[in-house]
């Protein structure tokens, strides 16, 4: 067995668990539910941040994570949106 065989072993073993269904995580709609209320957090933990800084209570290095954490969190929901749409679009070109 060489090395490159080696690691990509590890790599799917370790990738393994990430693909596998966790036990009682729920329907789709509660996980979509789930979903929508951490970035709901995320972008109010941010507007809290941003509050906090401006009035001077807050640490900028704070204030750039919060910043960041929630620029990810809108850049991903917007890709997720975009999905949606791609896949509502397909069914429609679909022949009946």
């Amino acid at each position: 067995m060489d090395i490159r065989s080696l690691y990509a072993a590890q790599r799917y073993a370790a990738t393994l668990p990430a693909m596998t269904p966790q036990p009682g995580t729920g329907t789709v709609k509660e996980t979509f539910a789930a979903a929508a209320e951490e970035f709901q957090q995320t972008l109010l933990q941010a507007e809290t941040t941003a509050s906090a800084a401006m009035t001077g209570d807050a640490d900028p290095h704070a204030l750039v994570q919060a910043l960041a954490q929630s620029e990810l969190a809108v850049e991903t929901v917007v890709t997720l949106r975009n999905k949606v749409v791609e896949a509502y679009q397909e069914i429609l070109r679909m022949p009946v």
